[in-house]
């Protein structure tokens, strides 16, 4: 089942690829629609979906902001780029979560992080063709490891929070609250393609949000957060096959070779985790 919800969840590099709006337009509808979705499961389960938000209310609000941006970057990295590279570019997050903790958190800083971040910087280097902000690769790759830090920062913020909240309901409020943020896109953006779009955009709303972070949750029931990190490095393999598949993307040697330095990272950084645990 955990495997399930990482092909499940890998479907946000495929989808947001081939969705022919602008990202901004198609994250308000994933809000909106994942919204719908996610409120009518917490009625179903009769999730408690109520916050004190005297007291977490900011922290709620400023995650909420760090994971519209860390969507929006993610989204224009696939556009630029491919779901190969913008998805292996994301998942530098494990590293820099693992870097940026004890800076924020004040908890004990390992030289083998460092060591762990220049051998993503390696990965990266694979990934891009040439440091060019002209070339739209190398910008994707940009995008890519910026909303990977939006990520790490958001999922650092809430750390203390999911202990007093459920998944569903914390994941619920932000998609609100970014829904809310997005909405001068009615303004500046045509989202009434919409109409053509629509199918791959529930698609997003319901499938990659909606149930994958609904399942991504409830599997932190039955495996540790480390086992969880560890299979979550498959995404990118996911991803990448469902792009050659309905996108027909092809990735290149070199992207195989970056791929495979960063998913590297990823899985020693989790088993140090585990054995030092």
């Amino acid at each position: 089942m955990l495997n399930v919800t990482m092909i499940i969840m890998s479907t946000s590099g495929a989808l947001g690829r081939y969705i022919d709006m602008t990202p901004a337009a198609t994250i308000w509808w994933r809000c909106i629609l994942g919204a719908a979705f996610l409120y009518t499961f917490c009625k179903w389960k009769k999730v408690n979906i109520k916050i004190n938000w005297a007291h977490d209310g900011w922290s709620l609000i400023i995650a909420s902001l760090l994971m519209g941006a860390h969507w929006l970057t993610y989204f224009y990295a696939l556009k630029l780029s491919n779901v190969a590279i913008g998805m292996l570019s994301l998942f530098t997050y494990p590293v820099i979560t693992a870097f940026l903790e004890p800076i924020i958190l004040k908890t004990k800083f390992e030289l083998t992080h460092i060591l762990l971040a220049l051998l993503v910087l390696i990965g990266i280097y694979f990934l891009a063709p040439e440091f060019n902000l002209e070339n739209d690769t190398t910008l994707g790759i940009i995008f890519g490891v910026a909303s990977s830090i939006f990520y790490t920062l958001r999922n650092l913020l809430l750390k203390k929070k999911v202990e007093r909240y459920a998944g569903t309901t914390l994941m619920l409020y932000q998609i609100i609250i970014i829904a809310c943020v997005l909405w001068p896109v009615f303004f500046f953006y045509d989202i009434t393609t919409i109409q053509t779009e629509w199918k791959a955009t529930v698609a997003l709303a319901l499938i990659t949000t909606a149930i994958g972070h609904t399942l991504f949750v409830s599997s932190l029931k039955k495996f540790s957060v480390t086992t969880v990190s560890i299979i979550s490095g498959t995404q990118p393999i996911y991803g990448i096959l469902l792009g050659f598949l309905f996108l027909n993307e092809v990735p290149q040697s070199t992207t195989i070779i970056g791929g495979a330095l960063i998913l590297t990272t990823v899985i020693i950084e989790s088993t140090r985790t585990k054995k030092t645990s």
